[in-house]
């Protein structure tokens, strides 16, 4: 049994990385100003801001881990200037200055986010950033406080890709509300082939990098996600052979004008799930190479099927 803290454990990733580490007998301390999702996680949360130094200071301190795992983030895209992605900075500076004050710790683990490179671009090395939002920027600045600060003990990044399963939000949660509804359309012929992860499996290879070794820096960044990638055409076709009907093909020039409407919208301050944004993120290839992830994590739990079931099923009981 490991003492194991995580930040941020009340979010969806955190959520399933939680109930993992608990069932496999883990001393667990989620640190998080959110309620935990499930009431039974609530004996293991407790509030706390990351940005307030002293605070999170004295309960690091106070429970001495063993392990840290660091998903607390800011990760929405609404955000106007990098100041309100608060978190991803100065919460991270927080976390590095209490490191190496704390004697039992053998590793920690930094989540960053594929987004610190555009959708498309692909990255060079470790130390290759093409972020397009101020959220990306943030991460970037996350990882950049890392490598300035490297801890005493073994440490990684990781940058989950495309995650989804139970427990999760926007905008994969709305992605399966819609096939569940019957209101997901084929995008005329542009469907988009993408690195996606299910969650089951980001949690299997979190934890794999988390009771591993990475000490070679020439490979601390770990991309988060299931190998191969998927058309998303082919992902919706078997998400609806699951459901029983089949997905209907709805014109470009149809979605393009939504997409124009939801901009003009959003500018209005009124919210709307199609923009250029998504448009053009839901139409744009991006395949992120997970080979080194594979190297220490290969052996996946879950199928995308068994995936997609459990997901479904997950969605059923919480609408009741």
């Amino acid at each position: 049994m490991c003492k194991i803290l995580v930040t941020g454990g009340s979010g969806f990733i955190g959520t399933n990385v939680i109930l993992s580490l608990l069932k496999g007998g883990h001393d667990v301390l989620n640190l998080d100003f959110h309620k935990p999702k499930l009431s039974k996680l609530e004996s293991v949360t407790t509030s706390c801001d990351i940005d307030a130094f002293s605070e999170l200071n004295s309960k690091i301190i106070e429970f001495s881990p063993d392990y840290i795992i660091h998903l607390a983030a800011r990760t929405d895209l609404d955000g106007k200037s990098l100041n309100d992605y608060s978190a991803n900075i100065l919460g991270v500076e927080n976390l590095m200055k209490i490191l190496p004050l704390l004697s039992n710790l053998k590793k920690v683990i930094i989540t960053s986010s594929m987004l610190v490179c555009h959708t498309g671009y692909c990255p060079k090395n470790q130390f290759d950033y093409a972020p397009s939002t101020l959220y990306g920027e943030s991460k970037v600045k996350t990882e950049e406080i890392v490598w300035n600060n490297k801890p005493q003990c073994d440490w990684a990044i990781i940058r989950p890709t495309s995650i989804w399963g139970p427990w999760f939000g926007v905008p994969y949660r709305n992605f399966f509300d819609m096939m569940m509804a019957h209101r997901y359309f084929h995008i005329g012929n542009k469907g988009c082939t993408k690195t996606y992860g299910y969650v089951g499996n980001a949690v299997y290879q979190i934890e794999q990098i988390l009771f591993n070794d990475t000490r070679d820096e020439s490979q601390k960044v770990f991309y988060i996600g299931d190998d191969p990638p998927i058309n998303i055409e082919d992902w919706a076709n078997e998400i609806a052979g699951e459901l029983g009907y089949e997905v209907r093909r709805m014109p470009w020039w149809f979605l393009r004008l939504a997409a124009w409407g939801g901009d003009l919208l959003k500018l209005a301050g009124i919210a709307f799930p199609m923009t250029s944004f998504r448009l053009k993120n839901m139409t744009t290839d991006n395949v992120i190479d997970l080979s080194d992830t594979y190297k220490i994590a290969p052996n996946p739990p879950y199928s995308r099927k068994k995936g997609i079931k459990e997901t479904l099923n997950w969605l059923v009981l919480t609408k009741h």
